[in-house]
């Protein structure tokens, strides 16, 4: 089939944005494990003389050791991927425990972007 020249140019043009899209999306759901670090350890205030809470307050500081449950007590397997092989394997374990520990440490749900800053700084562990 014989294109015009007009529709050649914009199907072109297309393809180029549409790979340019992707490049940035991709960019952009990359993380930054600095922000992730920061994140890991910064601490929350709660109401009534409940002490702050981070994320390091139950999974410590060093991914690659256990942690506590600061409540319960409960042992936690380490974070860090390098010593614990199932940790990140599953999306939709990976998705209850952000959203049951984001509401509990920050009193709301992560965003996507402080999803992706955790991830990456796990990941890196």
């Amino acid at each position: 089939m014989i294109e015009p020249n007009g529709y050649r140019t914009k199907r072109a043009l297309c393809a180029v944005l549409l790979a340019a899209g992707a490049i940035w999306l991709s960019a952009a759901q990359a993380g930054s494990a600095a922000a992730g670090a920061a994140a890991w350890v910064q601490e929350h205030p709660r109401a009534n003389d409940v002490p702050a809470r981070s994320c390091a307050s139950c999974h410590t500081d060093d991914l690659t050791q256990s942690g506590r449950h600061t409540k319960t007590g409960k042992p936690i397997e380490p974070m860090a991927p390098s010593v614990n092989p199932k940790r990140l394997t599953d999306p939709a374990k990976i998705e209850k425990w952000f959203r049951r520990n984001c509401r509990w440490t920050i009193g709301r749900e992560c965003t996507a972007a402080e999803k992706t800053d955790f991830l990456t700084y796990i990941e890196t562990h």
